[in-house]
């Protein structure tokens, strides 16, 4: 007679959407999302946390999905790319992406764009070096890094105008 392999409960939020199963808990988030609910926007690329292919935000936080246990994140809030546009209407980092041809390929783009939606919400976009910095955990192999750049500069530019038209 053969044991049924263990399983953990795991019960999160992804993308808005309630998950709740028994996992086994050798299951990284990246598996789950990809593998069992058909979320193939995050990418695996190298499995081992290098790449940058596989970020997600877990509650606000990029994370490489490939490195966390899904039954380790107990009610966490999951944001895919498939998550990031509103009512129909891309984020505007998504937007940006295609404005300012920040791809080539496009494997990495899904975990380019959630760090920079990560890294506009730290505020950690203060020059073109510190954005080049922070973002150096996300690889891309085309080498479309001054597209990406220019894409997260355009939006801080915008949210800034926006804040600037709202304190007026």
């Amino acid at each position: 007679m053969t044991q049924a392999a263990p399983t953990a409960p795991c019960r999160l939020q992804i993308n808005g959407e309630d998950y709740d199963a028994d996992l086994p808990p050798s299951v990284t988030l990246l598996d789950l999302l990809r593998e069992r609910l058909g979320l193939t926007g995050t990418k695996k690329g190298c499995d081992h946390g290098q790449c940058g292919a596989c970020t997600v935000l877990v509650d606000g936080r990029r994370v490489k999905s490939c490195l966390m246990l899904a039954v380790s994140l107990p009610d966490a809030q999951v944001t895919t790319i498939e998550g990031l546009s509103r009512k129909g209407r891309l984020h505007p980092m998504q937007q940006a992406f295609i404005d300012f041809d920040a791809f080539q390929c496009g494997y990495c783009t899904p975990g380019q764009i959630l760090s920079a939606v990560a890294l506009l919400e730290e505020g950690h976009i203060r020059s073109r070096e510190e954005i080049r910095e922070f973002m150096s955990g996300n690889l891309c192999r085309c080498g479309a890094y001054n597209g990406i750049i220019d894409a997260v500069e355009h939006v801080v530019a915008q949210r800034q105008r926006d804040e600037a038209g709202e304190a007026a």
